[in-house]
């Protein structure tokens, strides 16, 4: 059923607010997704604080008319559009629709076809790398892992340096009792 003027302009005032709120936005085609594997996708998102919506390229054009980002033409791409929205971590959108992808979705019954990060148009291609780097929990942890590992070498050369005096002590205790 159509939307009236009064809908369509409420759906644009929501868009207009999340796209203000996003850190970045990735642009998806589906096609005969299920409602099992749609509402699994969802729920992804919504863990990592993303949000998966659907609406008409014109509204979704329309949102982002202000922003004024070089190379996007929402009403250029091919079939439905959905956007996610990452409000956290800017990368989350991309890695759980690629790992969506890779674990549900053989047919290609959804793909990238761009997105927005940091006011910069993204093109299919640099999605799906985007999709493959790591999240930053990730990154994290191999900075803590990289800051520790001096620290553990050092402690482990302290305490076999140690084992090596105890080692020692009890060599020449053993050979003062015989």
């Amino acid at each position: 059923m159509p939307k009236n003027k009064e809908q369509k302009k409420a759906i644009l005032n929501e868009l207009t607010d999340k796209i203000a709120k996003a850190k970045s936005i990735i642009f998806t085609r589906y096609s005969g997704l299920t409602v099992k594997d749609n509402e699994d996708l969802r729920a992804r998102l919504y863990k990592e604080n993303n949000e998966y919506y659907v609406a008409k390229k014109t509204l979704f054009s329309l949102a982002l008319k202000d922003r004024a980002i070089a190379g996007l033409d929402i009403k250029g791409f091919v079939g439905q559009v959905a956007a996610v929205f990452g409000y956290g971590d800017e990368v989350s959108p991309a890695k759980i629709v690629g790992q969506f992808k890779k674990e549900k979705d053989k047919e290609g019954k959804i793909e990238f076809i761009g997105g927005i990060l940091e006011d910069k148009y993204l093109d299919a291609t640099q999605v799906a790398s985007l999709s493959k780097l790591p999240s930053k929990q990730e990154l994290y942890g191999r900075i803590v892992g990289s800051i520790n590992a001096p620290v553990a070498g050092l402690v482990n050369a302290l305490a076999g340096n140690l084992k090596n005096l105890v080692y020692a002590l009890s060599a020449i205790k053993d050979k003062k009792q015989v």
